[in-house]
């Protein structure tokens, strides 16, 4: 077998099927949707004057987020870094605490815990969600850490492992159920980063509405988009008001006094980014829809191709597809980048998977559990042109 020649050809074929559900022209990997009252909502916050952190769409969209993922309380910031930094520290994550999350995500992840003033702690994923895997994290919990006054201790570091965040990779669901039992056995507090699941669901229940809080993003390149935005979901009344508190600058309410009686961070969601934001929230349902049905087109082209496929869903799951992904056979692995080459070359922007977490500068020395799931994972994963838009040009 000439690997080379079988890997020219695998790429050939990939493109060729990219191209078939794309159409002509350069195709952004994911670009946002105005199709919905967004120059109504926004005309409307500018003649109104509250452009800033106050006014009636930032209440508006946290009242109807909180609705649509069905959590009790949502509080809107200024983008998803910003809500997990403030969810880890309303969860008690201190300085010096440990913080488990996949090395298989976005910088983000590990920033927030930096910003916390503790160190991430990675762990290994499963190829059935992308994200981290409960059984192996159990058993690495297991051997390395202790209980010491209802704490979790890294035996090693002797710091405590104060929390973990899954993260729900391109919109698909992790184990949450098995990932909740282990944070409860081990005295752990679960915030989950939905940064990129907004629409998907477990058993019909939201994503970022199982753990102590949960995080939204809503970047220009999410499913929908406030420009640049995030939230904090979370069912727990006092965390819900001091959330606000905090993403506030922690100001005590007055009719004309400035006092503030912790340090708090100007968080807030500006007015007029939440006016986009409910003008795209009413359009979500259709966006997911298009994804889906995005994915059947691509599994359809893609089906007969070996030595590549496309990521589905994992079971009792309902994703919202935020960004399709296509898994090579480890056999045919050293083809990604040629692949990537082909590809953006041919205008179509796909792309890797993120550097792993574990191998950037800032945080190779974080202790970590071996991570070959997500190694494997890393040298096969390509994303693929995923706008909403290309489910309904063809839908209609």
């Amino acid at each position: 077998m000439n690997v080379p020649n079988s890997q020219s050809l695998l790429t050939a074929r990939l493109v060729k099927a990219i191209r078939s559900i794309c159409g002509p022209g350069v195709v952004p990997l994911h670009e946002p949707r105005f199709a919905g009252e967004e120059w109504n909502y926004l005309k409307d916050c500018l003649d109104s004057t509250f452009v800033s952190s106050v006014g009636q769409y930032v209440d508006r969209f946290e009242a109807e987020l909180a609705q649509y993922t069905g959590a009790k309380y949502a509080v809107a910031v200024t983008n998803g870094t910003a809500a997990l930094h403030a969810a880890l520290l309303l969860a008690g994550v201190r300085p010096n605490d440990e913080v488990l999350m996949p090395s298989l995500t976005f910088v983000a992840t590990a920033n927030a815990v930096s910003y916390c003033s503790a160190t991430p702690h990675f762990a290994d994923s499963t190829e059935q969600t992308l994200g981290l895997d409960p059984s192996a994290l159990r058993e690495y919990l297991i051997s390395i850490a202790e209980q010491r006054d209802g704490q979790c201790i890294n035996i090693a570091t002797g710091r405590v492992i104060r929390a973990m965040v899954p993260m729900h990779a391109f919109g698909h669901p992790v184990e949450i159920e098995a990932l909740l039992a282990v944070a409860r056995d081990f005295n752990i507090a679960l915030v989950e980063d939905a940064a990129e699941s907004l629409g998907s669901t477990i058993s019909g229940q939201h994503t970022g509405t199982f753990g102590l809080l949960g995080t939204l993003s809503f970047n220009g390149n999410k499913t929908i988009t406030t420009g640049g935005g995030g939230a904090i979901l979370t069912n727990n009344a006092d965390l819900a008001r001091r959330a606000k508190h905090l993403t506030m600058t922690a100001k005590l309410p007055h009719r004309w006094n400035y006092m503030h009686d912790e340090i708090g961070y100007n968080y807030r969601m500006p007015n007029l980014n939440a006016a986009l934001g409910c003008a795209q929230l009413r359009q979500l349902p259709g966006f997911i829809e298009a994804k889906r049905r995005l994915f059947d087109r691509y599994n359809a082209a893609l089906v007969e191709i070996s030595g590549a496929r496309l990521f589905k869903e994992p079971p009792r799951c309902r994703s919202n597809y935020w960004l399709q992904t296509l898994l090579l056979d480890e056999a045919v692995a050293g083809a990604r980048d040629e692949i990537l080459a082909a590809t953006n070359d041919a205008g179509l922007m796909t792309r890797p998977a993120w550097e792993l977490m574990h191998r950037l500068a800032p945080y190779r020395n974080c202790p970590r559990m071996g991570l070959a799931v997500a190694e494997s994972l890393e040298r096969r994963l390509i994303n693929l042109p995923s706008s909403a838009q290309l489910g309904l040009d063809r839908a209609a």
